[in-house]
């Protein structure tokens, strides 16, 4: 429990507009998207600048109070819950872009930004910064170096690791370090910046950050597949690849998920009928429109060997935004279709089939409804689960039991637990499903060298022995 006295330093350090002890306005701070968990923090501080993260941290360093960062709350893994009670750190103050650098092709942040703010700014310029998760239009910056977050651009571009060059970090105890430099090559001791990404706040505060950006590809066009069997629509996934296209984007949604989104924002894009499996969202994108619209149809004629339907080809950038929209909304609409639990799991693309299928195999054999969809392109499929008994799956044995066969199954295909949502309160218990007790007892070495009173978003992604 913090003293009064603790609780008046910290409001000391933020100022009076700045800090929230009023229960009802702390509801918000306690969960963010994962399932329906609520732990309420004792108070929410919001710094606006390092030195005052500094000074909050030192604290609590001092008097073993824990701390939970949060940027949007838009996690997926329980990330921000402050299961410990303690402080939230709240990062939304930290809300500027600082620079963009034309020259050396570079933005400088802070980590409260909007993703999409920050696209839309560099894009300005004609640059471009990839990674554009689903809830780009309000998860911040900061949360997604937190994550390692990816998206559907993520097949052709990579993630967020292969964007930061350099962060500026306040550890634990207070200490402001820098992890690395402003610079494509860096092979000056440990890669402290890369260590910081994914490490979902529990090493470190992410105060600033510079990322690496390129230029703006001038075109991109956009194709929807229909396909009247699943696994096939899966095979067709490694074929694209193995036929020498690397698409921009290619994302499989399931025909139960589309009708669920269809009917939420009452779209008309893309036809719907029991005949349709599911549907493939391909774009490529280039400076030469002319070369896109010749790899688009020869991709066309390879679906053909995958028992492809009808395709449809957007006419223009309103027709793409549609389609669009309805892919980045379909996990908003089967959440509230009652679709509560959500999985990320991935594996090499060619065995995604093999996961499609182990997936409703398992939803029948436990009882529940499953929904599949996400970045088929790199093999990372969204698994959405309704079960009448639970909205939940943290602390309700049949469910773990469910997922933990799921996970052996992505273990056994070559692949792991989470692709981009992270590990977070609720995946930690299957972390020895895929990792080796060598693997976890060096993670715990680490994150005892940055924070030895386990105070920085403790008892996530393991708990400390």
């Amino acid at each position: 429990m913090m003293t009064p006295e603790m609780i008046e330093t910290l409001i000391q350090i933020v100022g009076n507009e700045n800090y929230i002890v009023n229960e009802a306005d702390l509801f918000k701070y306690g969960h963010d998207e994962t399932e329906t968990i609520q732990q309420t923090p004792e108070i929410v501080v919001k710094p606006k600048n390092t030195a005052e993260v500094a000074a909050i941290m030192t604290l609590c360093h001092q008097n073993c109070i824990p701390v939970t960062p949060r940027g949007a709350g838009t996690g997926l893994s329980g990330g921000a819950i402050p299961h410990k009670g303690g402080v939230v750190l709240s990062l939304e103050k930290f809300n500027k872009i600082i620079s963009i650098d034309e020259q050396n092709l570079q933005v400088t942040t802070e980590p409260g930004v909007i993703t999409e703010v920050l696209q839309n700014a560099v894009k300005e310029k004609g640059l471009f910064y990839p990674p554009d998760p689903s809830s780009k239009g309000s998860c911040f910056i900061g949360g997604n170096i937190a994550e390692n977050s990816g998206g559907p651009k993520a097949v052709k571009y990579g993630v967020v690791k292969d964007y930061v060059l350099n962060l500026e970090v306040v550890l634990p105890d207070g200490t402001i370090i820098e992890t690395g430099a402003n610079v494509l090559k860096n092979s000056t001791g440990y890669n402290l910046t890369q260590l910081m990404v994914g490490s979902e706040g529990t090493l470190g505060i992410v105060t600033k950050i510079v990322l690496k950006l390129i230029p703006l590809p001038k075109y991109d066009v956009l194709m929807l597949a229909a396909f009247n069997n699943l696994q096939k629509a899966g095979e067709a996934v490694s074929a694209i690849f193995r036929a020498g296209f690397v698409p921009s984007g290619l994302e499989l949604v399931e025909i139960d998920a589309l009708k669920i989104v269809n009917t939420m924002i009452n779209s008309h894009a893309i036809p719907v009928n029991d005949a349709i499996a599911a549907h493939l969202l391909i774009e490529l994108d280039g400076n030469h429109k002319d070369i896109l619209m010749q790899e688009m149809e020869a991709i066309a004629l390879l679906l053909e060997n995958f028992e492809v339907g009808d395709l449809f080809f957007a006419e223009d950038e309103a027709q793409k935004n549609e389609l669009w929209k309805l892919r980045r909304r379909v996990a908003e609409a089967v959440k509230l279709d009652g679709y509560t639990i959500e999985e990320d799991s991935v594996v090499p693309r060619a065995f995604l089939p093999d996961l499609i299928l182990g997936v409703k195999q398992l939803a029948q054999q436990y009882g529940f409804k499953a929904v599949c969809y996400g970045h088929a392109g790199d093999g990372n499929l969204h698994i959405r689960i309704k079960d009448p008994n639970t909205t939940t799956s943290f602390n309700q044995p049949h469910i773990q039991k469910a997922l933990a066969d799921l996970f052996i199954l992505v273990k056994k295909l070559g692949g792991t637990i989470s692709g981009e949502h992270g590990i977070g309160l609720i995946q930690k218990k299957y972390m020895p499903l895929v990792m080796q007790e060598a693997n976890l007892q060096i993670m715990r070495s680490i994150k005892k060298v940055f924070d030895p009173n386990n105070i920085l978003n403790p008892g996530k992604i393991f708990d400390m022995h």
